[in-house]
């Protein structure tokens, strides 16, 4: 890093070592909106670099034992959280979200997800057949493929890189990686970890810079067999059309628009909290993020005035200030385009309960310029409108009534996304029947974002292809050969 006035200047780290670059980009603290930080704008002339430094470490880690590497990742999990109060810092003041949530959730879970997948890769098996008659045995062994291109978005930006970094360098792959250019000073933070954790050099390069420079250049690269993105539906159709002539390995982990439907038996003492927390988290910048509301007709009203209360008590203001439930959104444009739909939900007939244009934020002086936006609570608003098809990614939720289950279903899977639900009942075969029926890679029953990392993580429809998790994310970064021998 180098200093420009006040301003972090960062540099992309390639082979083992950071390395200026000659153009930059600015990236602002979303709780002030001014600029803190100047990310590298890399190109194509870094990429290849990068990717040439991955390319040279590969053998080397490849041939690594499945121990070594356990132990390697390990020592990066271990120097995580021996940071981890820089860390939160840092990622709380470069993407908005409170001090709190970055404690609780990222930091914690960026270092388990080295821990878990240290763990994960010693255990795998593999499959072996015989065949008596002719007198061979067969049996199949999972090698790792190459580099990997991994590019990671801004809403939980270390946690969901390390989610991506563990598992490829798990499987004995090497990495370049391309953070947000919105959100790249935690990674940055662990580049200077990796020497000190004995990854050898070019193992994990990160190159910095924005989707149409440095993202295309790693995508389209011939020496990259391998592209894992998280982000929108829209930037992977690009990433598809560019991975296509070469015939990568994909993973797309896109946007959702998940709903829950709360049945008249639910548990309202557990639903509403669970469903508060579940809309507003992260302001909502979370792709599982409850969007869409659907509540049994008889208990609506009941419903609507308890979740309306509560969402009024989930305060947006100063990251620090741990009285505060959210922090601000990531950018002044990111504000805009959510004030959109609620301004577009109110010129449809849509009545909004609490919230944008209602609710005044009492901000200190200092976030007085910053993206800041009270959890907002939309009633009224029909099914095809955008405001209900369409992933909003911010601190609004739409809440609308049903009478029947086939009717439920009809609306929760009436989108082109499929991530995430959540169902609330206590009818053991109800729950049963309606999750199997929902349009979900993942349904949640009377709880949210309880997650098991053995399991498969991912969407169906247009929230992506293919999924992630210990034995997912081990098959994706390996190939797997099958060999016969005859006795």
């Amino acid at each position: 890093m180098s200093d420009q006035g006040s301003l972090m200047v960062l540099e992309n780290f390639i082979g083992g070592k950071f390395v200026p670059c000659l153009s930059h980009v600015d990236s602002y603290d979303p709780s002030t909106g001014k600029v803190y930080c100047r990310v590298p704008d890399s190109s194509k002339q870094e990429v290849d670099a990068a990717v040439k430094a991955a390319k040279a470490a590969f053998p080397e880690w490849s041939g690594f034992s499945q121990e070594q590497r356990s132990q390697v990742l390990n020592k990066l999990a271990d120097l995580i959280e021996a940071n981890l109060e820089e860390f939160v810092r840092a990622e709380s003041k470069d993407q908005g979200k409170t001090i709190a949530f970055a404690q609780a959730v990222d930091i914690p879970r960026s270092a388990f997800n080295f821990r878990f997948f240290a763990s994960a890769s010693r255990h795998h098996t593999t499959e072996c057949s015989q065949m008596d008659h002719v007198g061979c045995l067969n049996f199949t062994v999972r090698c790792p493929v190459g580099v990997a291109g991994l590019i990671s978005p801004w809403n939980l930006p270390l946690y969901l890189l390390t989610w991506k970094i563990a598992p490829a360098l798990a499987a004995g792959n090497t990495v370049v990686a391309k953070p947000s250019e919105m959100t790249s000073v935690t990674a940055w933070m662990m580049c200077k970890l990796m020497n000190q954790a004995g990854v050898p050099p070019g193992v994990v390069n990160i190159v910095f810079g924005t989707g149409p420079k440095a993202g295309d250049a790693l995508v389209g690269h011939p020496d990259v067999p391998l592209v894992s993105f998280t982000g929108s539906t829209a930037t992977a159709q690009r990433i598809t059309e560019r991975a296509a002539p070469y015939c990568k390995k994909l993973s797309l982990e896109l946007g959702g628009k998940n709903p829950a439907i709360v049945f008249a038996d639910a548990d309202l003492d557990q639903c509403i909290p669970t469903t508060v927390r579940s809309s507003f988290s992260n302001q909502g910048e979370i792709c599982l993020c409850t969007s869409r509301i659907y509540v049994e007709r008889k208990i609506y009203p009941e419903f609507l005035d308890k979740f309306v209360a509560a969402a009024k008590k989930w305060k947006a203001g100063d990251p620090c200030d741990s009285s505060n439930s959210m922090g601000a959104l990531i950018s002044k444009e990111h504000l805009d385009k959510v004030r959109g739909f609620v301004a577009l939900a109110k010129s449809e007939g849509g009545v909004v309960h609490c919230g944008e244009g209602l609710d005044k934020l009492d901000l200190p002086e200092k976030n007085k310029c910053g993206y800041f936006m009270p959890a907002t609570v939309i009633t009224g608003v029909c099914d095809s409108s955008r405001v209900m098809q369409e992933e909003i990614f911010g601190p609004v939720v739409c809440v609308s009534p049903f009478d029947t289950e086939e009717e439920a279903l009809t609306k929760g899977n009436g989108v082109r996304f499929g991530l995430a639900a959540a169902v609330w009942s206590r009818d053991v075969g109800k729950v049963h029947r309606v999750a199997r029926q929902l349009q979900a890679g993942i349904v949640w029953t009377n709880c949210w974002l309880v997650r098991d990392l053995n399991l498969p993580f991912g969407g169906m429809k247009s929230s992506g292809i293919g999924r992630e998790g210990a034995k997912d994310s081990y098959y994706f970064f390996t190939e797997v050969k099958s060999v016969t021998i005859k006795h």
